[in-house]
């Protein structure tokens, strides 16, 4: 089983930079594809990004792609997302998720529910 906490959310201008963190505990790290999703008030959580356990593969949302980055650290058990060019429209809760795929065939699954794991969520608020 794995545990996951995210940290650095906050407030920001539209145009500005942010880096989420999301520390992992328990479970082999190593063997799980991650994930960031988003949630903003009354909306379904939406996929933002993956990244298979090796970090070879990535997939993103179109919404995201060429301004968010998805990086991890195996050995720190660590997954990091880098956020340029912020827009008002990228305001939600950030949540952190992991699925069990030592076979790095799931990094295109974009539907929330099958991610085993997930974060407490961190807040990103973009003012315009």
């Amino acid at each position: 089983q794995v545990q996951l906490v995210e940290s650095g959310g906050g407030l920001v201008q539209a145009g500005d930079s942010l880096r989420l963190s999301c520390a992992a505990s328990g479970g082999t790290f190593s063997s799980y594809t991650m994930g960031w999703f988003r949630q903003a008030p009354g909306n379904e959580r939406e996929f933002v990004v993956s990244m298979t356990r090796t970090g070879r593969t990535k997939y993103y949302a179109d919404s995201v792609k060429g301004r968010f980055t998805i990086s991890r650290d195996n050995a720190k058990k660590m997954v990091y997302l880098q956020m340029n060019s912020l827009k008002p429209e990228d305001t939600a809760v950030y949540y952190c998720a992991a699925i069990w795929d030592p076979l790095s065939i799931k990094v295109e699954n974009t539907q929330s529910a099958s991610y085993n794991y997930w974060g407490q969520g961190t807040q990103v608020t973009v003012s315009s």
